[in-house]
């Protein structure tokens, strides 16, 4: 609950601090209708895109990191395979392109060069200060061990075809 709270500060708080910036730094910004069609069509293809990558490795994760009966969202095994052989956190990789997909959404050139890389950036921190820990302690020596082989992320071009291949739906049953 507490991380669902912590997006909407960041989104809603990204979105308001955008805005505000917008009209201090860019003036005449909002009145360019060019650049708000654009950034509108940019802002679409990184939603549809993190929805995507939201699938797919959630679909992942149900099929490999579950076993037994567990609420939704749960798991009980170290999924590692599927993207989750080429990087240990695919879904935030996806995660990382929302703050982006909302600045563009909303046309908001502060946003896009301000507020979202720093939102990231807050990501990355909680990923190795919360994310990490909380694995190790789940999974112990085997997140240890995948850890040393697995990188945080990926982006050579087979990771990234992976990473956006359609994931059956049967996964996830």
């Amino acid at each position: 609950m507490l991380r669902i709270i912590i997006w909407i500060i960041m989104i809603l708080g990204g979105s308001i601090l955008g805005y505000f910036l917008d009209f201090l730094i860019f003036e005449n910004i909002h009145q360019n209708i060019i650049f708000h069609i654009v950034s509108l069509l940019i802002g679409i293809f990184l939603l549809f895109l993190v929805m995507k990558i939201s699938k797919n490795t959630g679909r992942t994760i149900a099929k490999y990191g579950r076993k037994g009966k567990l609420k939704r969202m749960q798991t009980n095994v170290l999924a590692n395979q599927g993207i989750y052989k080429y990087m240990r956190h695919p879904m935030h990789l996806g995660l990382f392109l929302f703050p982006f997909g909302i600045a563009f959404l909303i046309g908001s050139p502060s946003f896009i060069l301000i507020i979202a890389p720093v939102e990231i950036i807050f990501m990355l921190i909680m990923i190795k200060f919360v994310e990490e820990p909380e694995a190790i302690n789940k999974f112990g020596d085997e997140y240890l061990n995948y850890k040393k082989q697995v990188p945080w992320f990926c982006f050579k071009i087979e990771c990234l075809k992976e990473l956006l291949k359609n994931v059956p739906k049967n996964y996830a049953e």
